[in-house]
Order: C-alpha cells, then structure tokens, then sequence
C-alpha cells in the first residue's frame, strides 16, 4: 500500500494531482482549476514555468479562478485535501513522504528550475497509485523522464492533446514515452481528475 496522508474526514488514503505546465500553460492551468469543485477530495500541486527573476503573482492570479484555496508553496507545508500549492519560482518543489513539502535549490535540470520531472520523481516515489499528474501545453520536454517512474509505482498520467494546446512540446515529449494513460482536450481532464480522485480508481 502507498505510505499516504490520509483524509482524517473519511480515513481514505490522500490522492496528489500535479500539474505541470509552461508556455501557454495560465489559460490551461486556469480552466481545469475553475471547473473543479469546491469540495475536491486531493491535494494539487501547479508548477508553471516563469522568469526565476521575478515575483511570482501565480497564487493570486489563481484564487481568483477557482473554488479551492491556493497558496504558494513553502518549505514544511503539509498536502491537504482542496488545497492547490504553487511551485515558487526558481526553487524545485519535492513531495516527501507524509506529504510534506520541500523546497531546493539544486542545479536546474534540463535548464528549468523548478522542474516537473523533480516533482513527479518525488511524488512518484511518496504517494505511488495516488500520484496523478498532468502534462499541459508548453515548450521542450519537462516532464516526460520522470513519468516512467509515476507509472512504475502505479500512478496515474495525463497529457492534453495537440488541438487544446497552445505549444505541443511538453505533451507531446510525454506521449512519445508510451507512459501516458490519458491524452485528452483541456476540457475533459477536469472531469477525469474528479473521477478518478472520487472513485478511488487506482491499482
């Protein structure tokens, strides 16, 4: 069984989302957020690409968008359930076990910090079948190392498709892998996401 928080509401184990995005990816980023509702039983995780050099307004900007509380992420914090963390920029975001939240500032990998495939290792390797991550529009490829290790431990990965996304590079690095389960238009992940969060639909 995966070593997970649990929902002290309902004693089920606590699922994670990750989605990970770059050019393009506040418009994609922003309709599945707004689409999710308020009671949304998993944890998310957002990592967008953005200029290491400036403040991020991404949690701002986000809370406006959505029904769940969004927060930028902090070294320590705790995964709950209806809660959305931002990756900070220019710091990697690392899921630990118990679902807590680490930050580093290790070299930038494929010249991107912080990067998806840092995060999707992490929670690959803490949260196993209830990691689900999602692949959005953006440049190069991001992403597409680290989800043979999601599907290795039994999660879950999702790609948009090439029609919805502004630029193809990341999903598309991803779906050349052959470890996407799920390439769909923006408008069916969210709907995907509830039902696999709701419905417990793991290995």
């Amino acid at each position: 069984m995966a070593r997970t928080v649990e929902d002290t509401s309902t004693h089920k184990p606590l699922f994670v989302v990750a989605l990970a995005a770059s050019a393009g990816g506040l418009a994609a980023i922003s309709q599945i957020l707004s689409t999710l509702p308020a009671e949304f039983p998993a944890a998310i995780v957002v990592l967008q690409h953005v200029s290491p050099n400036h403040i991020s307004y991404l949690s701002d900007i986000l809370s406006r968008r959505t029904r769940l509380k969004v927060k930028q992420a902090e070294p320590n914090d705790q995964l709950l359930p209806g809660v959305i963390y931002i990756a900070p920029p220019n710091w990697h975001l690392l899921v630990k076990p118990g679902g807590v939240l680490t930050l580093s500032q290790t070299a930038p990998l494929h010249f991107v910090r912080p990067s998806a495939d840092v995060l999707f290792e992490s929670l690959a390797t803490s949260f196993k079948n209830y990691a689900i991550v999602v692949i959005l529009t953006g440049t190069g490829y991001d992403g597409s190392e680290a989800i043979k290790t999601v599907k290795d431990m039994g999660g879950t990965v999702i790609a948009q498709d090439k029609t919805t996304s502004e630029f193809f590079g990341m999903p598309e690095a991803a779906i050349r892998t052959g470890y996407v389960d799920h390439v769909l238009p923006l408008n069916e992940i969210s709907p995907l996401l509830l039902s696999l969060v709701s419905l417990g639909n793991v290995e």
